[in-house]
């Protein structure tokens, strides 16, 4: 059977070897045709490849009768309907890996640019200047660097600077100590690198909890005289607070590829000497863009082929008579894991799921990828989905564990989920009730009962009167709705929990002055 693949955006030709060599696929380039004539010619094709330029929306793939898969030849689809792929049984598949060394490297360019003032150097000779002294640099050996995100880049970049013989202090959720030790670096939480390192590189997903990640708060915590790079996303940087730091001299300068907004021309950080910024060439080489055409042409060419593919970035099609067992959980499956994860003090080392009556009997892979789906969104944000979260899951050292058992616990169905770190370990069992949707029923020890959604508040405190009066009175005070309450106790006049749904985010700060009180153990805020 012969297949036609259509490429609607520039790939090299290297990228392309991959289908031209395959026998059963022939390609045809689209890359000057208007969205409307692809929409009407989009019926003839077997496979979309397209970067970031082809509007792959709703309205395109319901004309795609005959696809079957799109390949962005990137990272990102921002630019792909992935729910309406989904719907119309279209995998989607990216090229997570093949911008990694670019990255790096890049990344380690600018580290070297910024610490022996390259740019600046250059532009005083072009304007006919000869200062030495005023370019003195800063060597990497024995210096300190911060890795805050050590994902696939992190991990690259860390090698390169423990080559040039500099000192590691890393964080990232998921690294236990056991894994740096293996890496030969140090392992420390987000404080710890902004007060020991001489250069911190950030290396995170762009996501509610890591905008504005470097602050004014931060950069007040950090070194003087400390070195800042993001190659990675805008916005993790409070732009304004890294031009006051600067300004303070309390940071020494900074090294950007990527900004809040881009295009990005205006803002007085460009006109610091101290900055030396790039418009987001972190995976712009030729070997890079070469190498993401490659990975998706191969994943395209094994799915055409039968073959199971490397980087699904969507869920693949199920029979639609499982489906209709095994949807309903989904929901509550992807809630209890995201619930799960803000009550982890530490990076998770196990996850076990257990099924029980109903669920026991279904098909439950689809719903434990959808468990820890919403375990690591929390972290990694939207790059996982529903098929990789257990690829993601293993490369992160987590082990995952399904269990089926006939014990009910009362309920017609049952799934419990329960992470385990270094220290400690939480849990948390949810079920579908009948006309009334997905609850949560167990957490840890204590018996609740919550709805997944929204705002929620968790604390732990000690059993004790007026303890709920003065939860109720700090709350107004900062102008906090109650919509429900559950409370559970261990002992009378031991330790219990209380879980609230509210009609707003709780700021950390709002946290910490809740912890303030002296029944209160620790507060938790939690948005589903």
């Amino acid at each position: 059977m012969a297949f036609k693949v259509l490429i609607s955006d520039p790939l090299s030709e290297e990228g392309m070897y991959p289908l031209l060599q395959a026998e059963n696929i022939s390609i045809e380039l689209a890359t000057d045709w208007s969205q409307e004539k692809l929409a009407n010619q989009i019926t003839e094709y077997d496979a979309l490849l397209v970067r970031s330029q082809t509007q792959v929306n709703r309205e395109l793939i319901t004309k795609a009768t005959n696809l079957k898969i799109i390949g962005r030849a990137g990272v990102g689809v921002d630019n792909i309907d992935l729910d309406a792929a989904t719907e119309h049984g279209i995998i989607v598949v990216n090229a997570p890996n093949g911008n990694t060394n670019s990255a790096a490297e890049h990344t380690m360019a600018m580290i070297m640019a910024l610490s022996r003032k390259i740019p600046q150097a250059y532009l005083s000779l072009m304007n006919k200047q000869w200062d030495r002294k005023k370019y003195v640099g800063t060597e990497l050996k024995n210096k300190t660097l911060g890795i805050i995100g050590l994902g696939r880049i992190g991990a690259e970049v860390a090698y390169r600077a423990k080559g040039q013989r500099m000192n590691i202090i890393a964080y990232d959720p998921f690294l236990t100590e056991d894994q740096a030790k293996k890496m030969d670096i140090q392992y420390g939480s987000v404080d710890e690198v902004l007060h020991a390192a001489d250069f911190i590189t950030i290396h995170t997903p762009l996501l509610k909890e890591t905008r504005h990640l470097l602050n004014a708060d931060a950069f007040h915590a950090v070194k003087p005289g400390v070195h800042i790079v993001n190659c990675a996303r805008g916005g993790i940087i409070d732009e304004d607070a890294l031009y006051h730091a600067i300004q303070s001299k309390k940071v020494a300068g900074a090294a950007l590829d990527v900004f809040e907004e881009e295009p990005f021309y205006d803002h007085p950080l460009l006109e610091l000497p101290e900055v030396i910024a790039t418009p987001h060439l972190g995976a712009s080489t030729f070997e890079a863009q070469e190498s993401v055409a490659i990975d998706v042409s191969e994943d395209v060419i094994r799915f055409l082929s039968g073959e199971a593919v490397r980087n699904p970035v969507n869920l693949p099609s199920v029979p639609k008579d499982i489906l209709s067992q095994i949807e309903p959980y989904f929901h509550l499956a992807e809630k209890l894991g995201h619930f799960l994860i803000h009550l982890a003090n530490e990076p998770v080392e196990e996850i076990n799921l257990y099924y029980s009556g109903d669920l026991s009997q279904t098909k439950i892979g689809p719903i434990t990828r959808n468990t820890i789906k919403g375990l690591l969104t929390r972290h990694l944000g939207e790059h996982v989905n529903d098929v990789n979260a257990l690829y993601l899951a293993e490369k992160r050292g987590i082990t995952v564990n399904e269990n089926k058992t006939s014990s009910t616990q009362g309920f017609t169905n049952l799934l419990k989920v329960e992470i385990i770190t270094k220290s400690e370990k939480r849990s948390v069992a949810g079920t579908l009730l009948n006309g009334l949707g997905p609850r949560i029923v167990k957490m840890d020890h204590y018996s609740v009962d919550v709805t997944p959604k929204g705002h929620l508040l968790v604390i732990h405190h000690k059993d004790q009167p007026g303890v709920i009066g003065k939860m109720g009175s700090f709350l107004a005070t900062q102008e906090i709705n109650i919509a429900t309450m559950q409370v559970d106790r261990a002992d009378i006049g031991g330790e219990a929990i209380m879980v609230m749904s509210v009609d707003r985010h709780i700021e950390e700060k709002e946290l910490r002055a809740l912890e303030q009180l002296e029944e209160i153990h620790d507060a938790t805020a939690i948005d589903l």
